[in-house]
């Protein structure tokens, strides 16, 4: 059984971790790594099967995959907190020759990543070709996505949607994070998205709707009944709601900082609501 209060610390961390990264280097994407950091922790220390010794296959474990990268601060930490690598190299974030840069990449072989997401709208397509090859592979073990709503203004995704649905990868578990938010305003206001539930559905995949993607526990109990969907001859989403900028509050309920680093003083202001839990780096 989860450790809610233990999971809840860890979320608190790399909390920390986010602002304490992009606040260094004035760079960064905070706004929606801090909303989908209660869901990194509940994937990466509580539902998938994984091991950061970590080989770029992923046979015989749960495999991930973040097609938004931008939000690569949650992503790094995690992996970080979940002993892939030191947690001190996040002092190295987007500088020049780190293995973190704002946008995951493969070619200094950072553990925990397997795709190189800069640009949106392909980690959807590479998730399915891993999960078709665990298929072929006899692997039992299950592919998770991660995309951002405002991602899906991408027509990539919806071929890779429908050729999930016609192919019956059944072992893919995406997940959508539904803040209605992005770098230039609204999804309404800058391309509407529809009904997605009503989309995904029509596509053939089975829909999980996670009103709110910032409890863990609902979190969890939603990426449990994924689990229980999957193998059933449609591919699964979760269309997990969640806030920009969650646990800050001036960070909260507006798109202004999916791309923008604190200053000192806002920095001190949103690491006082998320004191220190596991240790800074």
């Amino acid at each position: 059984m989860a450790d809610i209060a233990q999971l809840n610390a860890t979320a608190q961390q790399i909390r920390r971790d986010i602002l304490r990264m992009v606040h260094k280097v004035n760079s960064g994407h905070p706004g929606g790594s801090l909303g989908c950091t209660e869901f990194f922790v509940a994937l990466f220390f509580e539902h998938m099967k994984h091991q950061p010794s970590f080989s770029m296959d992923g046979a015989g474990e749960d495999i991930f995959f973040l097609s938004n990268g931008h939000i690569s601060p949650v992503f790094y930490a995690t992996l970080a907190r979940s002993g892939y690598f030191p947690v001190d190299e996040l002092n190295t974030f987007r500088l020049i020759d780190s293995r973190l840069q704002g946008h995951p990449t493969t070619h200094e072989g950072l553990p925990g990543v397997r795709i190189a997401s800069g640009s949106l709208g392909q980690g959807l397509s590479v998730a399915i070709g891993a999960a078709l090859a665990k298929k072929l592979n006899n692997d039992p073990q299950r592919v998770y996505a991660l995309l951002g709503d405002g991602e899906l203004q991408e027509g990539q995704n919806w071929e890779a949607i429908m050729y999930a649905a016609a192919n019956r990868v059944d072992n893919l578990i995406a997940t959508v994070d539904v803040n209605e938010k992005q770098i230039d305003g609204t999804t309404n206001e800058v391309l509407h998205l529809g009904d997605l539930k009503a989309k995904f559905e029509a596509f053939g995949w089975a829909v999980l709707n996670l009103k709110n993607g910032n409890a863990l526990p609902d979190i969890l109990q939603t990426l449990e009944k994924a689990k229980a969907t999957s193998n059933q001859g449609q591919p699964v989403v979760i269309l997990m709601h969640t806030e920009m900028g969650n646990g800050v509050d001036f960070m909260m309920h507006t798109h202004a900082w999916h791309g923008k680093a604190p200053n000192d003083e806002q920095l001190e202001s949103a690491l006082a609501q998320n004191p220190e839990t596991l240790g800074d780096y």
